[in-house]
């Protein structure tokens, strides 16, 4: 009898179970239609409610810009280019500048991190020159660069360097701090060297600050990149922002910063891509399980 209710009761458990995935499943894809219908929708409010006012004559196209006009400006930008070049060669000049500046801010604002996180003494020391260096304000930093090296693309990859670090630099501290101290003295009383204890325990403690920090960096890169280029450059998109603008030209602005956009959210894609590879031994926060 007994056998029998039991053998009964794990179809039923199995049965519930597989139920409860598909309606969990159902109601992701659900959610994930709402809110791509709500992006869509804003979307289109926006764009359709500029696009009429700017033809009823309720806000001047000439200072405003058209959506119709910004569109055929950007077809009229990839198909003629500019007077620096062709606009693919631009938007490569500031994506390397960004890039490179992106890499080298990482990897110093982690190690520079990393570093002063276990060190109270280096901290205490470093730590007014650094807040000192950070209150600078960064068109300042981008005219001395400038000086300093000409119009290449040195400056705009040091400013772009200059404001990842920071924002990497204080998630890498942040992140060395919150390191749970007992498993630390347990690596230590195991005998793991301090090499190994970066390594092993550090690093991958941190490593989610670290990550987090990084999908804002490169935002950070892009706009230094920029400045960069606006305060004195060859080329790039900052130029044709800035030559836009002397020319009274809005379509062209905002044309140029639709194209970074894209290039933004194009990286933002990657480096999510790059957090769920890192931290695929991380358990699923309780929101990241959910929508599952």
């Amino acid at each position: 009898m007994s056998t029998t209710s039991t053998a009964s009761a794990a179809p039923a458990e199995g049965g519930s179970q597989t139920s409860a995935t598909a309606a969990a499943k159902r109601a992701a894809r659900r959610r994930v239609a709402l809110v791509w219908a709500g992006r869509i929708g804003l979307a289109a409010f926006v764009i359709g409610g500029w696009q009429a006012f700017t033809t009823w004559g309720i806000v001047d196209p000439f200072f405003f810009g058209q959506p119709s006009g910004i569109w055929k400006r950007l077809i009229d930008l990839f198909q003629h280019g500019t007077e620096f070049g062709s606009f693919y060669s631009n938007i490569w000049t500031t994506i390397e500048e960004a890039l490179i500046g992106f890499a080298v801010g990482s990897v110093t604002g982690v190690v520079v991190g990393v570093a002063l996180g276990q060190s109270r003494f280096l901290s205490d020391v470093l730590g007014p020159y650094i807040k000192m260096v950070n209150a600078i304000p960064r068109i300042v930093l981008g005219s001395i660069f400038i000086v300093a090296f000409g119009i290449g693309v040195t400056p705009k990859i040091l400013l772009a360097a200059v404001l990842v670090f920071f924002i990497v630099f204080f998630n890498a501290f942040q992140g060395v701090r919150e390191v749970d101290r007992n498993i630390l003295a347990n690596a230590r009383v195991l005998g793991a060297s301090q090499l190994q204890i970066v390594r092993h325990v550090i690093v991958p403690s941190a490593l989610t600050w670290i990550i987090a920090s990084l999908h804002s960096a490169f935002g950070f890169a892009i706009v230094g990149a920029l400045v960069g280029e606006v305060l004195g450059a060859q080329s790039g998109l900052g130029l044709v922002i800035k030559t836009a603008q002397n020319n009274f030209d809005p379509n062209g602005v905002f044309a140029t910063m639709l194209v970074i956009a894209v290039i933004v959210l194009g990286a933002e894609w990657l480096i999510g891509k790059l957090e769920h590879r890192l931290l695929a031994w991380r358990p699923p926060a309780p929101t990241e399980a959910n929508s599952l």
